[in-house]
């Protein structure tokens, strides 16, 4: 069954960020305007990682939900909620996410929708299997007066 979806839902993000060397795992470097872009971008730089994103069409949408306690604890939780929906059944790997809902202060509360579609060998070229996100080396940096959120996430592989 293949859902019905707007001009702007198909649209996807231009890419902001990059892969850095890290022994034995992989350090995302995520940026946007804010961190909310910031982390959508660090979201489909993890599934980047695992696949070739230009095979992924835009099929299906499934939102989660993450919490935190600060910052990091928020990053870490949403970078997880990402991994276990591509983790389990139908393995949903995403080419766009778009946060919806984005707390700080008082409650770190992020609901994020994710487009994409069921991951297929054949379809999809394998890459790097993700086997857990961690806080080693994690950094948020925002700047709103230049308008420049960065991220630095180290994924075990």
């Amino acid at each position: 069954m293949s859902a019905k979806f707007t001009e702007e839902e198909l649209t996807l993000a231009p890419c902001q960020y990059e892969y850095l060397d890290h022994t034995a795992d992989v350090q995302i470097h995520a940026w946007g305007s804010n961190l909310k872009e910031a982390f959508e971008q660090c979201g489909i730089a993890m599934y980047g990682y695992m696949t070739e994103l230009e095979t992924v069409e835009i099929k299906q949408m499934s939102e989660i939900e993450a919490n935190g306690d600060d910052m990091e604890s928020l990053l870490f939780h949403f970078l997880d909620e990402l991994l276990f929906l591509f983790s389990c059944e139908p393995f949903l790997i995403c080419s766009k996410l778009k946060i919806t809902e984005f707390k700080t202060g008082d409650e770190f509360k992020i609901k994020c929708q994710c487009y994409g579609e069921e991951f297929t060998l054949g379809k999809h070229p394998q890459g790097t299997e993700v086997k857990a996100i961690t806080y080693s080396a994690m950094q948020i940096i925002d700047e709103p007066e230049t308008n420049k959120s960065q991220v630095f996430v180290i994924i075990d592989i």
